[in-house]
């Protein structure tokens, strides 16, 4: 793709503001999920990053509400995940990966996580973060989410994914190509 026709991975100014008031308000009312942790650093990262900001706003676009659940000390990073109570509705009915999405012959989805998630900029969780994001609320009650793969798994054609039901978090798997209207994903945005 030439730059020319690459999509724009900036916000305007009012979109930014925008975003921000959204994102802010969401921050202020589950303080619980990023204590000690002060708004006013994170706008100011925020405002410092655009193509971070434009992923944050692509998570948000997508029905993620994404929200700051961590900082990271080793690497001085804020931690952004999608804190939307289902997989997010604009990012369900997808395969696993390219090669996956490649592999159906009919009835194919519109995308895969894989090539979404990295068009967004943004992470997909592994097991272990999806587990920890359950420690905040419970997420995916009705729904389910993909989550990253082994390789060792994928080569075999799988893909893995999680929900919550009967108070705690289940992993399963199923194959890659497969996609279902009740199964997204999550991302994480490290800022």
């Amino acid at each position: 793709m030439s730059k020319a026709t690459q999509p724009k991975k900036k916000l305007s100014a009012k979109e930014s503001e925008e975003l921000l008031l959204v994102v802010r308000a969401r921050f202020e009312k589950n303080t619980d999920r990023h204590k000690g942790i002060a708004w006013a650093h994170v706008a100011a990262r925020l405002e410092a990053s655009p193509a971070k900001l434009w992923s944050l706003g692509e998570m948000e676009a997508t029905g993620g509400e994404p929200d700051v659940i961590g900082y990271d000390k080793k690497t001085d990073e804020f931690i952004f995940c999608d804190c939307a109570a289902e997989s997010p509705a604009a990012r369900r009915s997808i395969c696993y990966d390219r090669a996956a999405l490649e592999s159906r012959k009919e009835n194919k989805p519109r995308n895969s996580v894989m090539d979404m998630a990295e068009e967004m900029g943004i992470e997909l969780l592994t097991e272990e973060q999806y587990r920890q994001l359950q420690q905040l609320g419970k997420f995916d009650t009705k729904t389910s989410s993909w989550i990253k793969t082994p390789a060792e798994v994928r080569k075999l054609g799988g893909a893995l994914f999680c929900d919550y039901r009967y108070g705690q978090v289940f992993v399963y798997h199923n194959g890659a190509e497969s996609y279902y209207a009740a199964r997204g994903f999550r991302g994480l945005l490290r800022v």
